[in-house]
């Protein structure tokens, strides 16, 4: 059973429900981008943005200048975080492998992994220039080999933020643009006069740029329907309180919308951390977010066993899972449905965001029930090929395809199968009177 020792917001929900306001607007600037290219965008940019450059991509020079200005640390920061991800986004890359089996005499099937041509990057500004998307949406899309990766980023009060320019450039963006919401993703999407089309769209956004990519999706690929940041804590009476408050409002302060949950086995560790938040939010910079997040989306739920806390855990389906448990490990068996889990104390979803490597762009709004998050083989098109160079197998497939297309009523996929049956295997092909000499047959095989 579960009780609540501060009471849920709602019910747990996993509905994405769109902004009638947002969809509207989304779909407007869309089609005028459509039909306007670079004069719409730029008239979009100039209203959202108050930004009109005279190019929207940075070239060589400017990029150069941009970086050289940064410290040291900065850039070895960025090397540093970009290397981690790099590490594992190759090893990700190394598990797949190309397939090609016999299962007939001659008889060839295989499947490769083939990167999309282009990929469009997608890095935001605003209240948190989220830099590691730079490393999260370039530099896997570049293991996984694609040609063209442009990025794309806000302004920042009216210049190029250099943090995030340095980041797309460290982590091998192809392309940078200067240019925000939905006219990026649009321009990225849909293509204009001097931005060239990419095939998928990735990176996280506000609600606008999300409705975008959702209107997009279809003609484009996208890595994610994203949500507001989500965190849910398991814990257990090992955990401690400061720990679980100081983890909770690490990503409460995300945003005003973002739940963040905490469920425990124990009644002491849950009222701790209530109060613990309290103490925490007096003086954190971002309280003013945060807060709110707590007061409107925070929950913690008492349960009276771990097996009982990770069936909860998975009817959330969250986006971020940390486990404060005696056995940690244990969540790898127990639980099923979440973006990402981090196992003990040592870690934390900071660290994912920030620093260890693993992708951060996850599933949200419960879509952990049916994906995992963004991976280096979501640039990657998994593509088959068939091959036969024996006679008697293509004559053999071709008797048994044509009477399974028959109990189908597909008489034309049946006689194509008939034509291998007679040319290779000597069959009568009842519907035609055409000629297949054995010396055609025996040149054709």
């Amino acid at each position: 059973m579960s009780d609540t020792l501060k009471a849920p917001a709602a019910e747990v929900s996993t509905a994405n429900k769109s902004n009638p306001r947002v969809v509207d607007t989304v779909a407007a600037v869309l089609a005028d981008i459509r039909s306007g290219g670079d004069d719409a965008v730029r008239k979009y940019s100039e209203q959202f943005d108050r930004w009109s450059p005279e190019a929207f991509r940075l070239d060589d020079a400017q990029i150069a200048r941009i970086v050289g200005d940064l410290p040291t640390t900065v850039i070895d920061d960025l090397t540093f975080v970009q290397r981690q991800v790099r590490n594992f986004a190759q090893a990700q890359r190394d598990s797949m492998l190309d397939v090609e089996i016999e299962t007939l005499p001659g008889v060839r099937l295989g499947h490769k992994h083939v990167p999309v041509a282009a990929s469009g990057a997608y890095v935001p500004g605003g209240r948190y220039p989220l830099t590691a998307s730079a490393h999260m949406t370039v530099v896997t899309a570049k293991v996984a080999g694609v040609e063209r990766v442009a990025a794309t980023t806000p302004p920042n009060d009216g210049i190029a933020p250099p943090i995030s320019v340095a980041a797309m450039h460290l982590a091998g963006a192809d392309e940078i643009y200067v240019l925000g919401g939905v006219q990026a993703i649009g321009a990225l999407a849909l293509g204009t006069e001097t931005i060239a089309p990419v095939n998928l769209l990735t990176g996280p956004g506000n609600a606008y740029v999300a409705e975008a990519k959702r209107q997009l999706f279809g003609e484009v690929g996208i890595d994610l329907f994203a949500g507001p940041t989500e965190v849910l804590i398991v814990a257990d009476d090992t955990a401690d309180p400061f720990v679980v408050a100081a983890d909770l409002l690490s990503q409460a302060e995300h945003g005003p919308d973002s739940p963040c949950v905490l469920i425990t086995t124990s009644e002491r560790v849950g009222r701790e951390t209530i109060a613990e938040v309290t103490r925490q939010l007096r003086n954190l910079p971002t309280a003013s977010v945060a807060s709110v997040s707590w007061r409107d989306h925070g929950e913690v739920r008492l349960v009276d066993t771990i097996d009982e806390a990770f069936a909860l855990a998975d009817r959330y389906a969250s986006e971020h899972v940390q486990i404060l448990t005696a056995e940690p490990r244990a969540a790898l068996t127990g639980m099923r449905d979440y973006g990402a889990l981090f196992l003990g104390e040592k870690t934390c979803v900071s660290f994912g965001d920030k620093a260890i490597g693993t992708n951060h762009v996850l599933p949200t709004l419960g879509a952990a029930r049916y994906t995992g998050g963004l991976w280096v083989g979501k640039y990657l098109k998994t593509v088959t090929y068939q091959e036969i160079d024996d006679a008697q197998s293509s004559a053999e497939l071709g008797r048994i395809c044509g009477r399974a297309a028959r109990l189908e009523n597909f008489e034309g996929h049946a006689r194509s199968a008939d034509v291998r049956a007679a040319k290779y295997g000597g069959d009568t092909l009842p519907w035609s009177d055409h000629d297949l000499t054995a010396g055609q047959r025996a040149t054709l095989a």
